[in-house]
């Protein structure tokens, strides 16, 4: 099941230069790898869709980050 790339990544994705670009299709997955030679998805989609699964893993990060530093400062009170 394809994702919906939602258009603000989408239109990141096309202003990124080519070398850019390809940075970011080497950190991709094979399961993306694997749609782009499928022909299920545009390297465009797929560089938009990485992008936001970037940004949704860190958004991930950044929430369990604070809850740990949260319980280690109770620990320290």
């Amino acid at each position: 099941m394809k994702h919906a790339v939602q258009n603000e990544y989408l239109e990141k994705a096309k202003n990124l230069t080519r070398d850019e670009a390809e940075q970011v299709l080497s950190r991709m997955k094979r399961k993306l790898m694997r749609q782009i030679e499928d022909q299920e998805r545009t390297p465009l989609e797929a560089v938009a869709r990485q992008l936001q699964k970037e940004d949704e893993d860190l958004q991930e990060w950044r929430l369990r980050w604070s809850e740990i530093q949260e319980r280690e400062n109770k620990k320290k009170k």
